[in-house]
């Protein structure tokens, strides 16, 4: 078999589409992945509207790749070998020459690669991608579940091991959602006080199953009363990118607590500058690179921390997204060959 079925985005608001394409041949210092379940995410946006700088097209999308290895190309370390279980997410590499790179700092690589965005990513049968953004995948989790652990997990995980909160400290998480619902769980496994901070009575059971000891319901009191009336947050993970419910956080936090965005709103958000005297950040986390999220799958594997999903076949990538982008999918889309 020299083809393969993949999805690609081939015109700037364009369908997605399914094509049969070669199926690719893995360079120097790269793998070729079979491709067995990749996940679907929001930052999918940029391929399909053809607006990220630097963006060619047609491209295939899917930065949450989960899979087995096919074949290796000259140069691969020996440590990698056919028929290993491995994935994929945002990042996709670093140059090793640029400032960030000699300081260690290979997310912020000037020359950096994005899965899905720099080269064809996951929504295909196979995949070619640097060894430098492989995985290993624990055998406890199944591709499907492992997928979103490369984006949504990673993203969480690493924002929350990295944040300084300590075991015992008041965490709160703000939204449940394909973000949230897995920081909820990492936060309980950390040994975080753990808080969810969403809207409406409905949503308390499903906070409290997925780790949460307490719930504050903003269709009752404000998040920064109700965080205050649990004696104030350490940190608030913000996991909605809504603008206002994100400020509307800031001061339900301990002095010298913070705020931590892992969700992008599109809006401005609102601080008040008299709010942070106190000590209070307002700060930011960048995903992570192939060995976070290695870390973030083991994590996951030994303490239960699963994402919730949803799968469609290739043909219904459309459907899926479509459901995503109007936020009915419960919680994460998942696409299979």
């Amino acid at each position: 078999m020299s083809q393969m079925k993949a999805v690609q985005v081939a015109k700037a608001g364009g369908a997605f589409e399914v094509v049969d394409r070669p199926i690719p041949t893995p360079g120097a210092g790269e793998i070729r992945i079979r491709v067995e379940a990749c996940g679907m995410c929001h930052s999918d946006v940029f391929v399909k509207s053809g607006q990220f700088p630097g963006l060619a097209l047609p491209r295939v999308p899917g930065h949450e790749i989960a899979g087995r290895i096919d074949a290796v190309g000259p140069g691969v370390d020996r440590r990698w070998q056919s028929g290993q279980r491995v994935g994929v997410g945002w990042y996709g590499g670093h140059c090793t020459a640029c400032d960030p790179c000699r300081r260690g700092d290979f997310m912020a690589c000037e020359n950096g690669k994005i899965t899905g965005i720099t080269f064809d990513g996951g929504y295909a049968e196979y995949c070619v991608v640097p060894v430098q953004a492989v995985a290993r995948i624990p055998d406890a989790l199944s591709a499907a579940e492992a997928g979103p652990l490369l984006c949504a997990g990673i993203t969480t995980y690493n924002a929350l091991r990295n944040s300084g909160a300590r075991p015992g400290d008041t965490v709160g998480v703000q939204g449940i959602g394909g973000l949230g619902h897995l920081a909820l769980q990492y936060a309980r496994q950390m040994g975080f006080r753990t808080v969810a901070i969403s809207r409406g009575t409905d949503k308390e059971p499903l906070a409290r199953e997925l780790g949460a000891h307490d719930y504050v319901d903003t269709a009752k009191t404000t998040a920064a009363e109700g965080l205050q009336q649990l004696g104030g947050a350490h940190l608030v993970l913000a996991t909605a990118p809504h603008g206002d419910a994100i400020a509307g956080v800031v001061d339900g936090l301990r002095p010298r607590g913070k705020l931590l965005l892992v969700a992008a709103a599109v809006e401005p958000i609102p601080v008040s500058a008299f709010s942070l005297l106190s000590g209070k950040a307002v700060a930011g986390w960048p995903s992570g690179t192939s060995i976070d999220s290695e870390e973030t799958m083991a994590f996951s594997a030994r303490t239960g921390v699963r994402p919730r999903i949803e799968r469609f076949q290739f043909a219904q990538a459309e459907q899926a997204f479509a459901k995503m982008m109007a936020n009915k999918v419960r919680f994460r889309a998942v696409l299979e060959p």
